[in-house]
């Protein structure tokens, strides 16, 4: 079932090596969760176990709720709020210098739309791919296989269901765009 996650295809979560990595990853949240501020060097060793790849000069302020975490990938500098959801059944890249607002959802898993493959719990999953520089209010969810371009900004509590070009605002649900970040 591992193979088949990992490649986009249906599969069924209820597997015993997905399972098994998915209870790690809440032992090294939950450790990370509690862990205290004033040790910013052990909180980093955690993340550094938990996650894919964490660049230079992220701060990443609890609580944060994965699925398996090391499909998570955040770049340098990149600053997330308190409350950070990322469901990484699928990868999520997140790229360098981004800013992302408290309770920000990026969802990964999909569903079959037909009630029987849903009933028999086949699931699967579409990447998550956030540009350099990006800026994610508050509250914002982004819905599986979106990327968002470098430069661009979502409005708090936007729901992000298609891709967003760089350079530009989008706001509301679902979310659109409604300038550019170079407008005045």
């Amino acid at each position: 079932m591992r193979e088949r996650m990992l490649a986009g295809d249906l599969y069924r979560g209820a597997d015993p090596e997905l399972d098994a990595e998915m209870r790690q990853a809440m032992v090294l949240t939950k450790a990370f969760n509690d862990s205290d501020p004033r040790d910013p060097a052990g909180r980093r060793a955690l993340l550094e176990q938990l996650l894919g790849t964490i660049g230079d000069e992220v701060d990443l302020r609890p609580p944060l709720h994965v699925d398996y975490g090391s499909h998570l990938h955040i770049g340098d500098r990149t600053f997330v709020n308190f409350g950070l959801m990322a469901l990484d059944v699928a990868p999520i890249r997140i790229g360098t210098d981004v800013l992302i607002g408290p309770n920000v959802q990026l969802l990964t898993p999909t569903h079959p739309i037909h009630p029987e493959p849903r009933r028999a719990k086949w699931e699967a999953a579409l990447p998550i791919t956030i540009g350099d520089n990006v800026w994610i209010g508050g509250m914002a969810v982004i819905c599986p296989g979106v990327t968002i371009g470098a430069n661009s900004i979502i409005g708090a509590g936007a729901v992000v269901t298609k891709d967003v070009p760089a350079d530009v605002v989008a706001v509301g649900n679902p979310a659109r765009v409604i300038r550019s970040v170079y407008d005045e």
